[in-house]
């Protein structure tokens, strides 16, 4: 496919081979537990499927009961490798992973770059892990679907608000935030971080720092929406790389939070 984002990640953060990647799916999402909450504004980890895949699957199952109705999925994650003002788009026509392409909303992403603090830019896209994890759930949850995919950079909570502000009234329209929690903490340390963070995001607080999630500045974002809509937060589950394929490195772990904002 012409003008297409390739994978970057296959293969190390998750399979490249289609059928296994789409059977470990499959049974990350047996093993969750059954959604208790309908939404259409998750909060999802972004690590290898080993890792986070365990539980960035609580919030897929939210989905899962009403996959049939989100056509389109407004995904916004931190970046991790290129400093920019603002949040990014990119220019191509679609996202590829092993399980196929996503195509780009094209028309969406020409209302968000109406916006002064959204850009675009293939290089803020183009190494960029924290969207690309999600993907392949995306593709197993909802079937086809379009993508509106946004790198975050330098932004304020309100700069992302005004972003979900857009599209939060179409029905048909999921959005999905994209963190980790704490980094390389030993095991104990870690969960007393990332209960705090946990406790800080239920209470909708929009001044969450790095080293409470990679992704503070999208989340702000959302928290900061939630507060202006009268959402609550429900916390579906907080772990580890301890907890998950780091068992025997617990010394040193990354966490992990899902969450659902409804």
């Amino acid at each position: 496919m012409n003008s297409a984002r390739k994978p970057v990640i296959a293969g190390t953060f998750y399979p490249a081979d289609a059928e296994v990647l789409a059977s470990g799916i499959r049974q990350y999402l047996r093993a969750a537990n059954p959604a208790s909450v309908q939404s259409r504004l998750l909060i999802a980890p972004h690590a290898g499927h080993v890792y986070s895949g365990p539980i960035a699957a609580q919030a897929y199952r939210t989905w899962e009961a009403d996959a049939a109705h989100i056509r389109r999925v407004i995904l916004v994650g931190p970046s991790h490798r290129v400093a920019f003002t603002g949040l990014a788009l990119p220019s191509q026509e679609a996202f590829l992973t092993p399980l196929g392409a996503i195509p780009i909303d094209r028309d969406a992403c020409t209302a968000l770059l109406r916006l002064p603090q959204v850009i675009e830019s293939d290089v803020a896209h183009a190494q960029e892990h924290s969207l690309e994890v999600h993907l392949p759930f995306l593709q197993q949850v909802l079937g086809e679907f379009t993508l509106v995919p946004l790198v975050a950079g330098q932004a304020t909570a309100d700069q992302v608000c005004e972003v979900l502000e857009l599209f939060y009234d179409d029905p048909e329209t999921g959005i999905l935030i994209s963190t980790d929690l704490s980094h390389f903490h030993p095991y104990a340390e870690a969960q007393r971080i990332d209960a705090n963070t946990t406790q800080r995001i239920q209470n909708l607080c929009t001044d969450l720092r790095g080293g409470e999630a990679c992704g503070h500045i999208p989340v702000n974002g959302a928290l900061q929406f939630a507060r202006q809509n009268g959402l609550q937060v429900q916390t579906l589950d907080v772990r580890n790389s301890g907890d998950t394929a780091g068992r025997n490195m617990r010394d040193r772990v990354v966490g992990y939070g899902a969450y659902v904002l409804h």
